[in-house]
């Protein structure tokens, strides 16, 4: 039963590793279409938890609540399985690139653009199934909009943090919430021993690397250490990411600044989180380890903080979100996140891809789709890039 269960996330996070164009916030809809609305693996309260917990988190925020519904339905393999599902596909594409066998121009293609438009209904479906249950009332409402009012003229790399923490403590100040009868407990199979030792882990790695590299400056040990450190200390995850290793592969020379502008070209015609543009990078270093040692050395470094948060955070959630003051802070936290969703609906979802009025009418096409037919995500995409290829021809 337990294979059963990973091979089947392995499965679902792999077809959504192919499927989900749009950057983090476009991957949090397709999580909610496929586990909320679809399969029914989390109800929409949990997965809003886990999204305002993996916000919090330093981090890839999509990849983190990636990892967090794999650990829960399949414990740990599951978590790798998620993460091997999500992450792989644009990796190996990006590598692939780097070595040179992808060096093709397909900015300006049609079907790219079709992908750009299918992010847009995307958030818009999910952002109007979690403001139907988290963002109901008057005053949730009012938070949700006056978040995304502050993103968006506010458009600080911090201002995602700073918008969820100011929705915890208006919420835990001024908002009521039902009691936690209704609400079922996560089922996190890990002790809190286990998440202890990742958290010293996590410290004892950001601590030591720096240090060991002092000691033995190898290239192998530079490369994990850089890429290790990004992946702790940056909040926000997705585009916040770029000037964080902008700043740690193209001073020393590893990557030049032609070839870094080219990956990050690349990286947004390929599927999956941005944080596999580390692969990239990793292999094209003018330095071994580069190649493929190089882009998996990369790739694991950058990606091993996100599993220690993750696992170090969620066993205490239980006892957190069972508190009342910390449960009145999650409901404006979880209102604040229907905002943040409603902003990134705008920029950088709608104004990347709704350029003329043949967009909207395919973006519309697609909403009507995933909301009145129900057609699965992953074939909407699909009939999506054809639109975008028969619009192009046109």
């Amino acid at each position: 039963m337990k294979a059963a269960a990973v091979l089947e996330v392995l499965a679902v996070f792999t077809r959504l590793g192919l499927t989900s164009f749009g950057g983090p916030i476009a991957h949090l809809g397709y999580f909610r279409a496929e586990f909320v609305a679809r399969r029914r693996w989390l109800d929409e309260a949990t997965y809003a938890d886990l999204v305002a917990l993996c916000q919090f988190l330093p981090g890839p925020a999509s990849s983190q609540v990636g990892l967090s519904i794999g650990l829960l339905r399949a414990g740990l393999p599951g978590a790798l399985a998620a993460w091997v599902g999500f992450t792989l596909p644009s990796a190996i594409a990006l590598t692939i690139f780097a070595l040179g066998v992808g060096a093709f121009g397909v900015s300006d293609a049609g079907w790219l653009h079709g992908l750009k438009v299918v992010a847009v209904a995307v958030v818009a479906q999910a952002v109007w199934g979690m403001a139907r249950a988290l963002a109901a009332d008057r005053p949730r409402a009012t938070l949700a909009i006056l978040a995304a009012s502050t993103l968006l003229l506010w458009p600080h790399p911090l201002g995602p943090l700073v918008v969820i923490a100011a929705g915890g403590l208006i919420g835990w100040r001024f908002l009521t919430v039902p009691h936690l009868d209704g609400v079922p407990a996560l089922v996190v199979p890990l002790g809190r021993r286990f998440a202890l030792g990742c958290w010293v882990l996590l410290l004892g790695l950001l601590v030591g690397l720096p240090l060991l590299r002092q000691i033995d400056p190898s290239p192998g040990l530079a490369l994990f250490d850089s890429f290790f450190r990004v992946g702790s200390l940056v909040f926000g995850g997705g585009h916040v990411v770029l000037p964080l290793l902008q700043s740690e592969v193209v001073p020393p020379g590893w990557v030049s600044a032609e070839s870094f502008v080219a990956g990050y070209g690349a990286a947004q015609a390929v599927p999956g989180p941005l944080f596999t543009f580390s692969a990239y990078l990793g292999a094209a270093r003018a330095v071994p380890p580069n190649g493929v040692a190089g882009a998996a050395l990369a790739l694991v470094a950058i990606f091993l903080p996100s599993f220690l948060l993750v696992f170090g955070a969620l066993p205490f959630w239980n006892v957190l979100r069972a508190r009342p003051a910390v449960r009145t802070a999650l409901a404006g936290i979880n209102a604040a996140v229907v905002g943040l969703l409603l902003a990134a609906l705008y920029q950088p979802v709608w104004t990347s891809a709704i350029l003329v009025p043949a967009d909207f009418a395919l973006a519309l096409i697609d909403f009507g789709l995933l909301v009145g037919w129900k057609l699965p995500p992953w074939l909407v995409v699909v009939l999506s890039a054809v639109g975008g290829m028969l619009l192009g021809a046109l």
